[in-house]
């Protein structure tokens, strides 16, 4: 197997650890590692297989030597860097949404369209996490029934805005116990014992930067832009792993048994329930977990062809960080070092 020269930009962060920890746990084959990160990360280190490893700031020569990046440092820094890597002959795995849509790019969940990843020119886009977690469950039932609508409602964890959104709802938490002033630092609203509709960019048609997501990468997965899709997204009181209520209307019958046998059957999927109990997928399962973690599957009374299902996923791990090192791992078995000097993107 091919051992290659990786690079993770943003490794500070929340995605970038995770990443950092996959590579090291699935004993990802490697050369050299560096981790980047902004000019206030500058004399941190990392520690990676019994060794420190110092954070570098990034520059326009960080990518001379790199074989894969990935990128985990929101759209703007991957607009900057992502083309300079490119041209250097880096393939980059990028966790933001600068370049999902690009009709050129491989948007990739490896259990589901990995035969996409042929026509990348330097550079792979990992969907967003709500997306990821929603198709691992929707995509397998697809193949066999065809979806025709989708009705999702998620519940996102402080997770999905970063470390520093993860202290908030600690910090904030802790606070509310003691009386306490705290002054948050990302989330916009009171988080400690509270839910909120997402607050990423609201736009005229009144859906969310977020919703919107959803729907078009569902499209561009699943090669598919007639599936009808209405998503609403809220972020809950939860340190991280997303949930997700979904309601899916296929073009053909499809019963419950089937579609427990189908997902048991599909790779990252575990199903969790008692119903005896009552019992059935938490956040608090998922933590930690690469499975998505599928539940309560039940037919919708009100309507034919039609299913309810309940989903939750370690947004850090499957959502994010193992998608992209599950990306690599696959490009580690092509040629790494290609030069797109006269590709734009």
């Amino acid at each position: 197997m091919k051992r290659s020269n990786i690079g993770i930009i943003g490794a500070t962060g929340a995605v970038g650890q995770e990443i950092l920890a996959l590579l090291e746990k699935r004993d990802f084959p490697l050369d050299t590692i560096k981790l980047f990160a902004s000019p206030s990360s500058l004399g941190i280190t990392k520690r990676f297989k019994n060794r420190e490893i110092s954070v570098e700031i990034l520059n326009n020569n960080s990518f001379d030597e790199l074989d894969i990046a990935f990128f985990s440092a929101g759209g703007s820094i991957s607009k900057k860097y992502v083309p300079i890597a490119q041209r250097c002959g880096c393939t980059v795995i990028d966790n933001s949404s600068a370049f999902r849509m690009n009709p050129s790019v491989p948007l990739i969940i490896p259990e589901i369209n990995s035969p996409d990843m042929k026509m990348h020119q330097g550079i792979i886009a990992n969907p967003n996490c709500a997306t990821i977690i929603m198709l691992m469950a929707l995509a397998p039932l697809h193949k066999i029934a065809r979806i025709k609508r989708i009705v999702v409602s998620t519940y996102q964890a402080a997770s999905g805005a970063g470390a520093r959104a993860m202290e908030d709802l600690l910090e904030e938490t802790r606070s509310h116990f003691t009386n306490a002033l705290y002054e948050r630092k990302v989330i916009p609203f009171p988080y400690a014992f509270n839910l909120f509709l997402h607050n990423s960019a609201r736009y005229d048609n009144d859906y969310c930067e977020e919703e919107l997501k959803m729907i078009y990468e569902t499209h561009k997965i699943l090669k598919d832009e007639n599936i009808r899709i209405n998503a609403t997204c809220v972020r809950v009181p939860v340190l991280r792993a997303h949930s997700e209520s979904i309601n899916v209307e296929f073009y053909d019958p499809i019963d419950t048994a089937t579609a427990y046998q189908i997902l048991q059957e599909s790779p990252g999927i575990k199903i969790v329930e008692d119903r005896t109990s009552n019992r059935f997928p938490m956040p608090s399962d998922a933590v930690g977990q690469d499975e998505v973690i599928c539940g309560r599957i039940r037919q919708d009374l009100s309507q034919k062809n039609t299913l309810d299902i309940w989903v939750v996923a370690d947004q850090l791990l499957k959502g994010a960080a193992l998608n992209a090192v599950q990306i690599a791992e696959i490009l580690i078995q092509q040629p790494l070092k290609q030069v797109f000097c006269d590709q734009n993107i």
